[in-house]
């Protein structure tokens, strides 16, 4: 009987267990499902990579790659795929928003709202989900410290005397951002603020990051200069500072998975990470804003939060951009190069 007793006793305490291990293994076997991810972006290779690195901590069983170009060039890329029958990029994540404004009209997204959405902050939405901003790319004024003592504070103060042959602005057919920037100054001072720019001897210098470069070695004493490239340098000790004028040029840069994705699952896993405080970390320590306002910023290097900046926020009708932007290039550097 004891012999019994104590046989049972055993199963009672081996049974659950065995159940118990069963479980756990089957949970695992679930959680370590193998899977894939293509992520084409305009980001520099050290954000798109911190963010892939922590991305991999949280999901180990994720397979990453990506790839850094700029926006035309990934533009061009997925326009040759497409015509080749497929994307090989699952998600897309640039600061061209006329771009995702023209895919999602062509059906190439894939509509995703992702539960992190309701905390971004952004001058952009898509209520359907087709893109969402993830980054709060600014422009302010890199001006040089020898050569500035009193930063501008208005969009008129570039018209002083001190800025005569004095100022930069990147060539918006080379990039970007100088382009969405000359839209918005188009877009609400108008041509003629274009012109008595040029009149003040406004030159057009060439990409984002070079304009910045020549306002740290004194060829000019400022440009319009992206808040992380400028601040970067400032970190490593050029003789720049970096302001924000009353109204500011706020650029969002949208997020989207492409619709004939096979890999949704890995893309929805990395949107919600993008989008989530601590992806957002790391956007905010790369010098630029994030979309959520319950992560600092660095305002000891002149940034502010995302709220204040897309109150300050010039307004640009993206859609009409996209549809002006060879005509807008193409007056804007007859005006600044008085042709």
């Amino acid at each position: 009987m004891k012999k019994v007793l104590a046989i049972l006793l055993i199963l009672a305490l081996t049974v659950p267990v065995l159940f118990a291990n069963g479980q756990t293994e089957k949970t695992s076997t679930k959680e370590a499902e193998k899977l894939e991810l293509m992520v084409y972006t305009s980001m520099k290779e050290n954000l798109i990579g911190a963010l892939r690195d922590a991305f991999l901590e949280k999901y180990p069983n994720v397979s990453f790659d990506y790839y850094s170009a700029g926006a035309g060039k990934l533009m061009a890329k997925i326009a040759t795929e497409r015509q080749a029958g497929g994307v090989a990029c699952d998600v897309l994540w640039t600061s061209e928003v006329p771009d995702f404004i023209g895919l999602k009209s062509e059906g190439v997204l894939k509509a995703y709202l992702s539960p992190e959405r309701k905390n971004v902050v952004s001058t952009i939405d898509d209520p359907e989900g087709y893109f969402t901003a993830a980054r709060l790319g600014t422009l302010g004024i890199a001006y040089n410290t020898n050569l500035i003592k009193n930063p501008p504070k208005t969009w008129e103060d570039l018209l002083k005397p001190e800025y005569k042959n004095n100022f930069s602005i990147a060539n918006p057919a080379l990039s970007g951002t100088s382009m969405v920037s000359v839209g918005m100054l188009i877009e609400n001072f108008g041509w003629d603020y274009i012109q008595k720019l040029a009149d003040n001897g406004c030159r057009m210098g060439q990409g984002s990051g070079q304009v910045v470069d020549d306002t740290a070695a004194g060829d000019v004493a400022a440009c319009i200069g992206v808040d992380y490239i400028t601040i970067d340098k400032i970190v490593k000790g050029a003789t720049l500072g970096f302001c924000y004028t009353d109204k500011m040029l706020v650029v969002p840069s949208p997020v989207a998975i492409m619709a004939q994705t096979k890999n949704e699952k890995a893309s929805q896993l990395f949107v919600d990470f993008l989008l989530s405080s601590d992806g957002q970390k790391i956007i905010a320590n790369a010098y630029t804003l994030p979309v959520r306002e319950d992560v600092p910023v660095r305002t000891d290097l002149g940034l502010i939060d995302p709220e204040a900046a897309k109150a300050r926020a010039l307004q640009l009708d993206y859609a009409a951009l996209g549809t002006n932007k060879a005509a807008y290039i193409d007056k804007f550097t007859a005006i600044i190069q008085n042709k």
